[in-house]
C-alpha cells in the first residue's frame, strides 16, 4: 500500500482497508480517509465486482466517474486518470417527455489492454477502445478507435500511432539527467526533483 496520510492512524487504515476490500462496508470512508492510489482502487474495483470486467495492472485514480460500472469492461493495463465514461444519455429522458417516446440511449464502453485515458476526457456510451490507445486530456470519445492509435480533441480524432509516441518519448528519456534513478522508489524522491529543476530551470534552481 502507498504511504498513509498522516492524519489517519495507521491502525484505522488497516481496519478501514480490511471492511471495503473483504466486506465491502465503508467503500467511501475507505476512499476518502486512506487516498489510495490508483492501482489499490482498480484492485477493489476488480475485488468488489463494481465493473462488468477488469484485467489486470490496471490503475484507476478515485476521481474517475463511471456512471453505469456493470456497463463497462477494462483490459489489462489500463490507466484512467480523472476522466468521466459515460453508459447512458440523459438527454434521452427530455426527448421521452418532450415528444411522449421511449429512448432508451444506454451503451457499453469496452476498452482493450494497454490504454491510457487523460484528465477530463469523455467516454460516450457504445464506446469501444481498441488495445495500444492513449486518448489525451479533454478529449470526446465515441464510436471505434482502432488499435495503436493516439487520440486527442474534440470530437477525438486519430493523429498518429501508439508505437511512433512510445519512440519518441523514449528517446527523450535517454536524455534525461535523471534516467538512472527509479522514480517509483520514495527514497530517489529529492534527487530526483533536484534534478529536474535544475535541467528545467537552470542553475539558480532551488
Amino acid at each position: 500500500m502507498r504511504p498513509l496520510t498522516p492524519a489517519v492512524p495507521r491502525p484505522l487504515v488497516r481496519l478501514l482497508q480490511y471492511l471495503a476490500y473483504t466486506h465491502g462496508v465503508g467503500i467511501g470512508l475507505y476512499r476518502r480517509a486512506c487516498r489510495p492510489s490508483g492501482v489499490e482502487w482498480a484492485a477493489l474495483l476488480k475485488r468488489r465486482g463494481r465493473l462488468r470486467a477488469i484485467g489486470d495492472d490496471c490503475s484507476v485514480l478515485t476521481n474517475v466517474v463511471i456512471t453505469d460500472p456493470q456497463y463497462v469492461v477494462l483490459g489489462n493495463n489500463v490507466r484512467l486518470s480523472g476522466c468521466t465514461l459515460f453508459g447512458h444519455d440523459g438527454a434521452a429522458n427530455m426527448i421521452n417527455r418532450a415528444y411522449g417516446v421511449e429512448i432508451d440511449r444506454v451503451g457499453k464502453i469496452v476498452i482493450g489492454d494497454h490504454v491510457f485515458i487523460g484528465h477530463q476526457a469523455i467516454v460516450l456510451p457504445g464506446t469501444t477502445i481498441g488495445t495500444k490507445v492513449l486518448i489525451g486530456a479533454g478529449a470526446v470519445v465515441s464510436g471505434i478507435v482502432p488499435d495503436n492509435s493516439v487520440m486527442l480533441g474534440v470530437p477525438a480524432r486519430r493523429v498518429g500511432t501508439l508505437d511512433d509516441l512510445a519512440r519518441r518519448w523514449t528517446a527523450q528519456a535517454e536524455s534525461c539527467p535523471w534516467k538512472h534513478l527509479d522514480s517509483d522508489k520514495p527514497s530517489t524522491t529529492p534527487e530526483l526533483e533536484r534534478l529536474r529543476a535544475l535541467h528545467f530551470f537552470g542553475a539558480g534552481a532551488t
